[in-house]
């Protein structure tokens, strides 16, 4: 089960975030996109940076957000169609393929 946690995109942060995007647009909001947790640490999906498997994130603790660009997660499932992870590298929690009920 995923984060039930969304931020809404500061407009500062959205207008970088536009700026980074290979496509121009970024949504207002963003839902954590980490298995259910505990921690207060949560990262929204923003735009998928480049074809080199970058990605661009908000990324909020409390009140503090900020955008961040990291690599994406090489992990693939187990399944003969070996599912990748839909996160980044080193993200706490599991992976998303681990997430989806089977």
């Amino acid at each position: 089960m995923r984060c039930v946690h969304w931020r809404r995109v500061p407009m500062d942060l959205a207008q970088e975030a536009r700026r980074k995007a290979p496509a121009g647009c970024v949504d207002q909001a963003v839902q954590c996109q980490l298995s259910a947790h505990e921690g207060e640490k949560h990262y929204g999906l923003l735009a998928e940076v480049d074809e080199y498997g970058t990605a661009l994130w908000l990324r909020w603790h409390g009140t503090a957000t900020d955008l961040i660009t990291l690599q994406d997660c090489p992990a693939a499932g187990p399944e003969p169609d070996g599912e990748g992870c839909c996160l980044f590298v080193g993200h706490p929690e599991q992976h998303t393929w681990q997430d989806t009920p089977g």
